[in-house]
């Protein structure tokens, strides 16, 4: 048998798989944060990854189905609230809502994903089953591309308030709010994993759903270059130009 890494080691292992896989590395996200990106093609961008938004909180719940353990449910369950928002309160879906609302799209049509890439749907809810049917320790793992997360806000931050005409505190809320509230979620899931993956075993079950997480994040992006950057194949029923804008509504 082999023995497990060291836990420094392990966590290093984990965080090479963010530096070399992590979505921030795609030439979407470098279009959109450099400002090359058409008012229609942020549309894009912000219509399929509601998507991936509207399925956290299922997500989530799908995991804390799974925990016979309070305390790890009660620290879980922030996760939700997050995303879904207090009663009478605001989430993190309702500042998406309002991206979208900022970038002139009808928050009923975004909402509805009738227009979102097939791609982009497939892939959202390959991540919700994977966590739904794998070991607590992957579903806990898959979650950790979080550790990456800040710099890819605090760059969407800068970069869209320079490039965007959209672009201001109330629009770009989601970005600034999740720059707290994801350290605070990933200290607990890496710790959680770094103590629970103990055998050489678990360790690579950890790294490969995370590994899963990276596709599933790049997999979105990838079918929003190909549909409406290059080579621009929009496949039918996706949003196209035009559809679902607030003017239209009105």
């Amino acid at each position: 048998m082999r023995a497990p890494q060291s836990r420094e080691a392990f966590e290093a292992r984990l965080r090479a798989i963010g530096d070399a896989r992590y979505h921030d590395k795609h030439p979407f996200h470098e279009l959109l944060h450099g400002g090359g990106c058409t008012q229609d093609q942020v549309r894009a961008w912000v219509l399929n990854r509601y998507c991936y938004q509207a399925a956290i909180p299922r997500k989530d719940a799908a995991l804390m189905s799974r925990c016979e353990d309070a305390d790890m449910r009660r620290e879980w369950r922030s996760r939700i609230e997050d995303h879904d928002g207090p009663v009478g309160g605001e989430g993190g879906i309702e500042r998406w809502l309002r991206l979208g609302e900022a970038v002139g799209l009808e928050r009923g049509y975004v909402a509805s994903m009738q227009g979102a890439l097939p791609a982009c749907k497939f892939a959202v809810e390959a991540y919700v089953r994977f966590v739904r049917e794998n070991t607590l320790l992957e579903a806990v793992a898959s979650s950790l591309t979080e550790l990456f997360a800040p710099k890819i806000h605090r760059d969407r931050i800068s970069g869209l308030l320079k490039n965007y005409d959209f672009a201001n505190e109330s629009s770009l809320a989601y970005f600034s709010t999740r720059l707290t509230q994801a350290p605070k979620d990933v200290a607990f899931g890496l710790s959680y994993v770094l103590d629970h993956a103990d055998t050489a075993e678990k360790q690579d079950a950890a790294a490969a759903a995370l590994t899963f997480k990276t596709d599933v994040l790049w997999v979105q992006l990838d079918a929003i270059h190909h549909a409406y950057v290059a080579p621009g194949h929009i496949p039918p029923g996706a949003w196209r130009p035009g559809e679902g804008l607030l003017e239209a509504a009105a």
